[in-house]
């Protein structure tokens, strides 16, 4: 490739972030097993010829690190993207919030109800950006946080003991069921930050002891005129009462929590836990993303 021609790609990556998207017609690559054709795309593929499927999506979002967009596409000739797809109104402020890893947030395209699939990955070359019309997708420092977090979060979050799965399950049922609900409990459950549970001494030990935390925005001390307590109790009363697990709970903001406390739990979402969960809500509760 000729140095001019590099120059121009180099220069329009320098515009491009980590979370900024192209929208309109753009198509989303990925190979399969024809003999075995899981989604509706590769179904309607004909013949065992080729092993590709093209689907059009409403967009693509970079999902690289901005560090790495604007190296050189001489040494660093590919960007990651994932593709926009457009996702139910009541579900983006659960995206928001990490409770959903299958997603992310985009602020700059959450009004047209569209997030980034984190499910699905395409590799593309860099020189690919100058057919595109960027779109900024995060504005501030917190949005890019919020993004590289559900990045991050989708690779790291813990597997939490299948035993667990089902102790929580009757909790997380009525987290999706009522999240969205225009009522006092909705309203409070969308006033949370985050949710988390630490084990202690571990979880791989006999009688492990639970804290849940549900952690308020800061500004919630109450809410609706009805303290926390009320929901608290509540929440912890769908937990079993027997098995090896003992439990409690409490509603805080991140200023009551200490810095351990926070990196020894892990938050809990509200899709799949496990593969044992998974399973459960593919057959009894019609939950699956």
């Amino acid at each position: 490739m000729e140095s001019k021609q590099i120059d121009i790609i180099n220069n329009e990556l320098q515009t491009w972030c980590q979370g900024d998207f192209v929208l309109g017609e753009q198509w989303f690559v990925h190979r399969f097993n024809p003999q075995f054709p899981l989604t509706p795309d590769s179904t309607k593929q004909d013949g065992e010829e080729n092993d590709l499927v093209k689907s059009e999506v409403k967009g693509l979002v970079v999902v690289t690190q901005t560090c790495d967009v604007v190296r050189s596409c001489c040494e660093r000739p590919f960007l990651e993207v994932v593709p926009l797809v457009e996702i139910e109104a009541e579900k983006i402020s659960e995206i928001k919030k990490g409770r959903r890893p299958q997603y992310a947030y985009i602020e700059g395209v959450a009004k047209l109800n569209l997030v980034a699939d984190l499910d699905r990955v395409m590799t593309v070359e860099k020189a690919l950006i100058l057919q595109w019309n960027r779109q900024q997708g995060c504005v501030n420092d917190q949005e890019k946080r919020l993004l590289r977090q559900a990045i991050a979060r989708k690779r790291l979050r813990f597997a939490f003991p299948d035993d667990f799965v089902q102790f929580v399950s009757k909790l997380q049922k009525r987290m999706q069921d009522k999240h969205s609900k225009q009522n006092d409990e909705g309203e409070a459950l969308r006033a949370l930050r985050e949710i988390r549970v630490s084990a202690r001494p571990s979880w791989n030990n006999e009688s492990p002891e639970l804290t849940f935390y549900f952690i308020r925005e800061e500004e919630q001390d109450d809410y609706n005129g009805i303290g926390w307590d009320k929901w608290l109790d509540n929440w912890l009363n769908l937990l079993p009462q027997s098995g090896r697990f003992q439990s409690d709970g409490l509603v805080v903001s991140l200023e009551d929590m200490t810095a351990k406390e926070y990196i020894e739990s892990d938050q809990l979402d509200l899709d799949h836990l496990s593969m044992v969960q998974s399973n459960i809500e593919n057959l009894d509760l019609g939950l699956a993303e």
